[in-house]
């Protein structure tokens, strides 16, 4: 949900919070990144769970954050959020020093996140036009309604929505305060397919509207098809970012190609490899079309059937879990972080 306005125009600094770190830091307000982080590092109890993270975000790009439990993520997200203190390293969101000019960030920025408690008994507009009258600039009630698909249940109660359109509604709460920045806290968790493809559908037209939206998320397939760009965070650090066909060198591993033989027939040494236990044949190749080439022509020639020929790169879900298994030595991530609540702060 949107956060609530308050605050001083320059809130004091949190204790134990560091100050613009850099002669790189951009103007209040200005610059091409919504979000610009340098450095930054936070610990509990002796334990770092953010370990100097260096992070851009683009004005107007869908860019999503990756990495198990306890690794990092919702710190870090909370800091740009402005709910939690950071122990040093440069942090601005939209020109902004989360830290100690909140109240410029909070009316520039909506939270929505994994569970959000909204008045059961309300109608859709009447839940909207609630959250609208916390913002002094906020969006056409029936505009926003119109941008989450909800024409159709604006006089329903919130209380007779499906899961999808609940989540629907909770986009609308953060739209309709006109923020420029979305953050996303794992926008689909629990939804069945048809329920995450709706969501995603409202989360590519936030884009179109301009918005710039981080996103956190535990589905790679969300990943792939929602971000602009894709950052893996593992034990406190990023150690990987890029675009989702990239991340990692993923375009560039080698491919696997699988198929499947009638009998015993015996292609090139080279293009046999060895049999899986679902009776696929599998060998890599460096060059795929050269590969093929020669197996099919082989195939032809013998008048023999390649059943279930396919050609396979690392998904983005191999390259994550490769990343986050080196980099957490195969324990699922570091510390556990702090839960993140939704009740018990205006967000």
């Amino acid at each position: 949900m949107n956060a609530l306005p308050g605050g001083t125009a320059d809130e004091a600094r949190a204790p134990g919070t560091a100050g613009p770190a850099g002669g790189d830091a951009q103007p209040e307000g200005e610059g091409p990144s919504a979000v610009h982080v340098r450095g930054l590092v936070k610990t509990y109890s002796g334990v770092q769970a953010v370990n100097g993270i260096d992070l851009d975000i683009r004005r107007g790009e869908i860019f999503a954050l990756l990495g198990p439990n306890g690794a990092g993520k919702t710190t870090t997200v909370e800091i740009l959020e402005g709910y939690r203190s950071r122990d040093s390293g440069e942090v601005t969101v939209l020109g902004f020093d989360p830290a100690r000019q909140r109240a410029r960030v909070k009316n520039r920025v909506g939270i929505v996140l994994q569970s959000v408690g909204v008045e059961q008994y309300l109608t859709v507009r009447e839940t909207i036009t609630m959250y609208a009258g916390y913002f002094p600039q906020p969006r056409p009630v029936d505009e926003v309604i119109g941008l989450v698909g909800l024409e159709d249940k604006s006089g329903s109660r919130v209380i007779k929505l499906s899961g999808g359109q609940k989540r629907r509604l909770d986009v609308a709460i953060a739209l309709v305060g006109n923020p420029e920045l979305l953050f996303l806290d794992e926008p689909t968790t629990g939804f069945d397919p048809s329920a995450r493809h709706e969501a995603w559908d409202v989360i590519k037209n936030l884009a179109a509207l301009g918005k710039t939206v981080l996103l956190t998320t535990h589905y790679m397939d969300e990943a792939q098809y929602l971000a602009d760009r894709v950052a893996v965070i593992a034990a406190g650090r990023i150690v990987a970012e890029g675009t989702p066909a990239t991340l990692g060198n993923r375009e560039l591993a080698r491919a696997r190609v699988r198929y499947r033989l009638p009998g015993h027939a015996a292609p090139p040494g080279d293009l046999a490899g060895p049999v899986q236990p679902d009776g696929f044949t599998e060998f890599t190749s460096e060059d795929v079309t050269q590969s093929l080439h020669r197996l099919t022509g082989w195939a032809i020639d013998t008048g023999v059937s390649l059943d279930g020929l396919e050609v396979i790169r690392p998904s983005l879900e191999d390259v994550y879990l490769s990343l986050t298994g080196a980099a957490s030595g195969d324990d699922g991530g570091g510390q556990p972080e702090p839960a993140r609540k939704a009740h018990g702060r205006k967000a």
